[in-house]
């Protein structure tokens, strides 16, 4: 699947899809016509937005772990992550209206392959059952994730002209859930097959479509329904890696008993990640010790002392997530602070140096197996079914080697859980939105800066000020 991505995105499919018009900047009445005729014709279409998820979930990060408290932005320089981790963001940040084109543009190709596929024969698009669930899939986390980063937001599930982009308004998260990423979600599951071979393995399978479900129900506060999905995944053959360490050992290959979902990263083709660097201090010393030979490090992604602290100094987690420098030949050396343009402390689950610069193999896990048992916990014991919620976050610690825990209540435990999937899960993607979904984020970040408005980002002033419009298009309240 990493390869396939460079040799398959050949010019003229990526030219049929227009930025302008699936952006929903109405500037032009631009169309596709891509020929849409054989079983390949259509996987090189869904093919072209594994390219953009690569490129939206580069910066993923800022959304789901920057705002919260466990990381933080050190450097002075780095203004629009300096914005984000002390809730200054704007509407004018690139990261808000990259976003938002990049899953419109994920959203459009999926809608179009959607349209065309309807009428072909399937004799002939053999993989057409596949191909939709593809796409449904890649659909409803495409929405998913906009509207947890910006709440209502335009809901089109077919391919429109540019004239009716200055009609199309927000439309309510919760209609988009129900209508658009429960039903796509239900459907890719039901047609997405158990696992792949070859070149195709990193497409979604049934599997990743049933954890995502789940985490959408969870997100919903739809316990009974995340429950019996996410159930259902631990009946699916995934299991614990047995060390928490070879998570991040990019040495072997990562599509593991763990794996259910990454973005794809491959490296020597021009499809690679900036991962390592962007996550490693300004230290020559601190890069010789883990072989990053070339390439400026971004000093971002910083672990803070807060989550430091709360780690229990036995788990083995805490030495993988954060750290404060190397020891060499016995010596412990902290990385050096002695300029502003480094970091103080750095984590090490991105660590894998490539030849070329933001060119690593290193993938970006959407959904891994410790996540969905940490989920099914959260859900059983906001069930009522504590005792057995405790079965599946235990199976979590003790794969960190650390002391299981009994005879929780249910405050207790949901506590518990909470503070599981800082320790599991940081630098993943999720705590912010667990922040939010759990109702606990002001109370967590008020002292940070965070205001009540600030539950949702700013939608990008691009699209605000083109559309024109507050009836349609209006803007976040607070960011006007």
């Amino acid at each position: 699947m990493k390869k396939i991505l460079f040799f398959l995105l050949g010019p003229a499919l990526i030219s049929s899809c227009s930025k302008d018009f699936i952006e929903l900047l109405p500037k032009s009445n631009v169309s596709v016509d891509v020929v849409y005729k054989t079983d390949k014709d259509f996987q090189d279409a869904i093919t072209a937005s594994y390219n953009t998820l690569q490129t939206q979930y580069q910066n993923f990060w800022k959304f789901g772990d920057l705002p919260g408290e466990d990381i933080a932005e050190e450097i002075p320089n780095q203004a629009e992550n300096v914005a984000i981790d002390q809730f200054n963001a704007n509407s004018r940040l690139a990261i808000i209206s990259n976003s938002w084109q990049n899953y419109y543009r994920m959203i459009f190709r999926a809608n179009t392959i959607l349209t065309k596929i309807e009428a072909v024969d399937a004799a002939v698009v053999v993989n057409k059952n596949r191909h939709i669930g593809e796409a449904k899939f890649l659909r409803a986390l495409a929405y998913f994730d906009l509207v947890r980063i910006f709440g209502d937001v335009p809901m089109v599930t077919r391919p429109i002209t540019a004239e009716e982009t200055y009609k199309t308004g927000r439309e309510k998260a919760d209609k988009i859930y129900d209508e658009v990423i429960i039903n796509d979600l239900l459907d890719a599951e039901a047609k997405l097959p158990a696992s792949y071979s070859g070149v195709d393995v990193g497409r979604p399978t049934k599997g990743a479509a049933t954890a995502l479900l789940g985490r959408v129900y969870l997100t919903r506060k739809d316990f009974v329904n995340a429950e019996a999905k996410l159930l259902k995944v631990t009946t699916m053959g995934y299991a614990l890696l047995p060390n928490y360490k070879d998570l991040f050992d990019y040495s072997k290959n990562e599509h593991h008993s763990e794996y259910i979902f990454d973005i794809e990263y491959e490296e020597g083709i021009n499809e690679g990640s900036g991962f390592p660097l962007q996550f490693f201090p300004f230290a020559k010393v601190i890069m010789d010790y883990y072989g990053f030979l070339s390439g400026t490090p971004g000093n971002s992604g910083s672990p803070t002392e807060t989550l430091y602290n709360a780690f229990d100094p036995s788990d083995p987690r805490r030495a993988i997530t954060v750290n404060y420098g190397i020891t060499l030949n016995g010596t412990f050396i902290p990385v050096p602070t002695q300029s502003v343009q480094a970091s103080k402390s750095f984590t090490t689950k991105y660590i894998a140096p490539s030849a070329i610069p933001s060119d690593s193999k290193a993938n970006w896990k959407v959904i891994r197996y410790a996540d969905v048992l940490l989920m099914l916990a959260e859900a059983m014991n906001e069930n009522g079914k504590t005792s057995q919620a405790l079965t599946y976050l235990n199976q979590v610690r003790e794969r960190a080697r650390v002391t299981a825990y009994a005879n929780l209540s249910q405050s207790d435990l949901r506590e518990k859980i909470y503070l599981e999937r800082r320790f599991e899960l940081t630098l993943e993607g999720h705590r912010w939105f667990d922040l939010i979904r759990t109702g606990r984020a002001l109370a967590t970040l008020q002292k940070l800066g965070m205001k009540p408005n600030m539950t949702v980002f700013p939608l990008p002033l691009t699209q605000v000020q083109i559309i024109n419009d507050p009836a349609v298009l209006p803007q976040n309240p607070g960011y006007n």
